[in-house]
């Protein structure tokens, strides 16, 4: 009886994402399968592009190096932030959170002002005289790639503090009491253990990343196009709605095979865990 309570509660939700999401969305996609000369044959014709395939590539490589980077800067902060007292956790979390509540287009206008040619990196490289010229920062992969970990960052930091929060401090300490560094202790203890909050943070930016609009425009400009402005190019500018639909599906698919792929990741280092244990 509970279980069809539930179930009957869950339908209004159901309907509400099948009219509002799914349905459109099969619009969409279903024609660009049929489009060409055969099944399939836009998708084919995608890849067989060069110019196509090295926006895939810029796409897929921003995304990965963004999640790289968040990971690498998102750990370290979130397991200090969980370790402080509640007070200081409050507002280093408050801190992190900061940023987001900014729009985006306004953060990538600061991003602007940072890397332009009369920017302040520019001007100071120039000034010291490091540089005789300033360097071309903006409108490149590197732009995207600052501007994206600025914007996804306080996810990675978010989820992974949630979770070291409730690993106890006598997980370190009794590392410690058998010989390990603090490093080592980490890597070996703590990681470990963070490993879910850590593949959700992942899942959170990479898919972000991929999908975010408003910050390659700005920061990389229509000579070094994404997936997502693409897509925008391709509807809006050329009209070519079939050619918009082929992209969307090639996102909708890397975006799950990623989820997937970190799912599947997830249980083998738990099950891995688990046969350690």
């Amino acid at each position: 009886m509970k279980k069809r309570s539930a179930f009957v509660m869950i339908i209004p939700g159901l309907v509400i994402l099948a009219v509002c999401l799914f349905l459109p969305l099969l619009r969409v996609l279903i024609p660009s399968l049929h489009t060409g000369e055969y099944p399939l044959s836009a998708y084919v014709s995608f890849f067989q592009d060069e110019y196509y395939r090295k926006i895939f590539v810029r796409t897929v490589k921003v995304a990965c190096l963004t999640t790289g980077f968040c990971m690498v800067l998102g750990v370290p902060t979130a397991y200090f932030i969980s370790r402080c007292g509640k007070k200081w956790r409050g507002i280093l979390l408050s801190v992190s959170i900061f940023p987001m509540m900014t729009n985006s287009v306004i953060r990538s206008f600061a991003w602007i002002n940072i890397l332009g040619s009369n920017g302040l990196i520019n001007r100071i490289l120039v000034t010291a005289g490091i540089v005789e010229k300033p360097l071309k920062l903006l409108y490149t992969d590197f732009a995207i790639i600052i501007g994206s970990v600025y914007l996804f960052l306080p996810l990675m930091i978010v989820t992974v503090a949630g979770v070291m929060e409730n690993i106890g401090d006598d997980m370190m300490e009794a590392a410690l009491s058998l010989g390990a560094n603090r490093f080592r202790a980490f890597m070996k203890v703590i990681f470990p253990m963070s490993l879910p909050g850590i593949i959700v943070g992942g899942i959170l930016v990479f898919t972000g990343t991929l999908t975010a609009y408003t910050t390659p425009q700005l920061l990389g400009g229509n000579k070094n196009m994404v997936l997502s402005t693409f897509i925008y190019q391709r509807a809006m500018s050329v009209g070519d709605w079939d050619g918009a639909a082929v992209i969307s599906l090639i996102m909708i698919v890397v975006t799950l095979a990623v989820i997937k792929g970190f799912n599947s990741l997830a249980a083998r280092l738990d099950k891995r865990g688990g046969d350690h244990a």
